[in-house]
């Protein structure tokens, strides 16, 4: 297939699913990773279109969402300091802290702008010497690559009122700290192509043994995810475990080596908490040494800030695949895209902004 629209295609789409129902004989609990595969399986029902039985749990894969509330005050006090410009992505300019957003920072006489890349944030820190620019650098191994390049650039070029306040998170601890967990159900994975396509699929074959779990590469179109949803089913079927790579138009078995290697320059291994699920250790990235000079939250001795979830939010259950986002009290009434109380509402890719948007009536009707 050469166009994205053939990814769409309504007879491919039914041939995968009448695939899908011949082989299966049983029920089976698979949890797709990313936050867009939750999107692309809501938004066009793939997830009512298997048979019975088969359930699609919905994972931490919004990076978002498990970026921890801490995490989220120390840009906002970060942000609301004299003198500081504050970048970064719009998706993270309305979620919640503890008792404010970006956008109200903003509102308030801070200086918060939208990028579009973190280059934008290097190019602002160069033209404004006077100013300090913060980049918030949030998101899986997809983003990681852009922001340490950006840190590499700024050294480099001796920009010294640049920094980067990371919250990085990694792929396979979570799918490990999952199969760990006592209220595990997931008997399988679909893996994040975007993610593979940066750091290769090296590191889930050990975890598809270990764990005696298949693990399925994919995309994020409909024929994508039906053909990730078709593969693990078989393997489930056939009592088999392996890595299988259903992107391969975007993913290579090695991944982006300058990107990993870059990576590997900037960053080092971290614990790291995520939102809603709490410390998995050695999930994440913080700049390494060579450059702290660059760290956010060194430089504005923000670390020492800590916070507690608001208790009427569950997004913690909902990113766990212990509830569906309208399993929730507060979904659609407490908290709305417009008022969310937590990151998996108001993010584009989180899990309760998507069946708000998509199955919020249907939800309503069933009642």
């Amino acid at each position: 297939m050469k166009y994205l629209d053939e990814f769409s295609d309504p007879d491919l789409a039914k041939r995968l699913v009448d695939q899908i129902h011949a082989v299966t004989t049983r029920p089976w609990a698979m949890m797709e990773v990313c936050g867009g595969q939750t999107h692309s399986i809501i938004r066009h029902g793939i997830d009512q279109l298997l048979p019975d039985g088969v359930e699609m749990i919905h994972g931490p894969g919004c990076p978002v969402c498990v970026t921890p509330l801490e995490i989220i005050d120390r840009a906002l006090a970060i942000a609301a300091r004299p003198g500081v410009i504050f970048c970064s992505f719009g998706d993270m300019l309305r979620v919640p802290g503890s008792s404010q957003d970006l956008f109200s920072v903003k509102s308030a006489g801070g200086d918060v702008r939208v990028v579009y890349s973190p280059l934008d944030a290097l190019k602002l820190a160069r033209d404004n010497p006077d100013k300090e620019v913060v980049f918030f650098g949030i998101g899986f191994e997809t983003t990681a690559p852009a922001n340490a390049m950006t840190v590499h650039q700024a050294r480099r070029l001796g920009v010294r009122n640049f920094s980067l306040l990371v919250s990085h998170v990694l792929v396979p601890p979570a799918i490990a700290a999952i199969m760990e967990s006592p209220t595990c159900r997931v008997q399988a994975f679909l893996a994040a192509g975007h993610v593979c396509s940066v750091m290769g699929t090296a590191e889930y074959p050990p975890l598809a043994q270990r764990y005696q779990v298949p693990i399925v590469v994919t995309g994020f179109e409909p024929l994508d995810i039906l053909e990730g949803v078709r593969r693990t089913i078989l393997q489930l079927e056939q009592g088999r475990h392996e890595l299988e790579n259903a992107y391969p138009r975007a993913v290579r078995d090695e991944g982006n080596i300058p990107a990993m290697e870059m990576l590997r320059d900037v960053f080092e291994v971290t614990d790291r908490t995520w939102r809603g699920i709490g410390m998995i250790p050695s999930s994440g990235w913080q700049l390494s040494e060579k450059y702290a000079e660059f760290d956010a939250e060194r430089r504005f001795d923000v670390t020492g800030i800590r916070t507690a979830e608001s208790a009427l939010c569950r997004s913690g259950e909902v990113l766990q695949g212990l509830i569906k986002p309208h399993e929730c009290p507060a979904f659609g009434k407490e908290c709305t895209p417009r008022n969310p109380l937590g990151a998996t509402m108001v993010s584009s890719e989180g899990a309760c902004a998507a069946y708000f948007t998509y199955r919020r009536l249907e939800l309503v009707d069933a009642k």
